[in-house]
């Protein structure tokens, strides 16, 4: 049996993370909690008492199906960083406080790196004050970097929107007879990790000959180097598509993106705010060259391209959320669910729970074993990890010719 539960949504949203708070609300149930609370824009409206009552919007399949074919976060997200317990004591009282208000005995945090981090913090300080509260993590990231999990609910349908846009792009390239390629340059999300922009590899098929090239942050960017490749490109083709992470950088760590525009502004964690990479590079190549350029951010579409989410992703996202509420129900605190692949062929993946002070602020990386030895590109291994990841579609509920979104009120009150 268990009491009364909130679940909280944190940073970027995907896709697919309404699916693990469906799951937990479910699940939740089934264990028998009288309520289940949703916070209102994470930790930072939780910490104003913002809470929203679940059962409003989820008590039937109708509520909980919608829900998992609505993007971005139902509950409305943050990007709040928790202050040092030390010195601040007064504001995880607060979050205590607002639990024993509401007599909520766990609260379940859906996000990636620093939310595993606010998790972490709010459970070693209700374990070292004697607290009967307790904290689940619940992965979610379309970057793919946190550690131990397998993969992050949210990579998934991220990587798949990734891949199908670039072979559309590629389709409308290749589609002009001039005797000079257009260069198009795309620039993909990932500030250190490469995983998103890895996912233009799986724009390779039968039917599409693939980008060109593809530069990760995992590997030093070199100006001289990245014209050479362009201009052997376009001397044996009549389409070049390359895709770039918005991270790539030099090797004494200067962004190409601040070489194009000076410094990036920073969020309340501390991370730059990157952009305008594909532009920069696309004027070099014309300048240089004389080729006609084109620069395509992906930006916010990535991660919020419901209309073609992976069906795996979103099963696992819902699994997720179960297995939180399951882990909490075996008085677990201080974890987070992690993703344990069984097989790739057929898919088969479970999960299991994992000591949260291994997770948070560790960020997982694409093994260098996996990049190409010219640094431009990625091996089958990486295929055969990301292919299963995008498989299947969990389509939108259409209504007069556009999808049909959950929508909370209070997000708006």
């Amino acid at each position: 049996m268990l009491g009364n539960v909130v679940v909280g949504q944190s940073g970027g949203p995907t896709a697919v993370i309404n699916s693990s708070v469906a799951g937990v609300y479910v699940q939740a149930k089934k264990m028998g909690a009288p309520k289940v609370f949703g916070m209102v824009h994470g930790i930072e409206g939780f910490l104003d008492g913002k809470l929203c009552d679940l059962d409003n919007y989820l008590s039937d399949s109708i509520g909980i199906e919608l829900l998992r074919r609505t993007p971005s976060a139902f509950l409305g997200t943050c990007r709040y960083k928790m202050p040092p317990i030390e010195g601040h004591e007064d504001v995880y009282e607060k979050v205590i406080r607002v639990m024993e208000e509401n007599d909520i005995e766990v609260m379940f945090y859906i996000g990636g790196n620093d939310s595993m981090d606010t998790v972490k913090m709010l459970s070693d300080y209700a374990t070292s004050k004697g607290k009967k509260q307790r904290f689940i993590g619940v992965p979610k990231t379309i970057d793919n970097d946190l550690p131990i999990t397998d993969h992050c609910p949210g990579y998934g349908s991220a990587a798949k929107y990734i891949a199908t846009s670039l072979k559309e792009i590629i389709r409308d390239n290749e589609s002009f007879g001039a005797k000079k390629p257009t260069v198009v340059v795309v620039e993909i999300m990932g500030r250190h990790a490469g995983w998103l922009t890895a996912a233009a590899a799986l724009a390779k098929s039968e039917d599409c000959t693939g980008v060109d090239a593809i530069y990760l942050p995992e590997v030093d960017f070199d100006f001289d180097a990245f014209m050479a490749k362009v201009e052997e490109l376009a001397a044996t083709r009549h389409s070049v598509v390359i895709a770039v992470s918005e991270g790539i950088h030099l090797a004494d760590g200067t962004f190409v993106c601040e070489v194009g525009s000076g410094d990036a502004a920073v969020d309340a964690f501390g991370h730059k705010q990157l952009s305008g990479s594909a532009s920069y590079l696309a004027r070099m190549i014309a300048g240089k060259t004389g080729l006609k350029t084109r620069a395509i951010e992906f930006s916010t579409l990535q991660r919020a391209a419901s209309h073609i989410a992976s069906k795996t992703d979103a099963d696992d996202a819902y699994h997720s959320g179960r297995a939180a509420v399951n882990a909490a129900a075996e008085g677990k605190t201080g974890d987070m669910v992690v993703l344990k692949r069984i097989s790739s062929d057929p898919y088969l993946c479970g999960t299991d729970i994992y000591d949260i002070h291994e997770i948070a602020n560790v960020e997982r990386k694409v093994p260098v074993e996996w990049i190409t030895e010219d640094g431009c590109g990625l091996k089958q291994a990486f295929i055969d990890y990301a292919r299963p990841l995008i498989q299947g579609e969990i389509l939108p509920v259409f209504v007069d010719g556009t999808p049909r979104h959950l929508v909370m009120k209070e997000l708006f009150d």
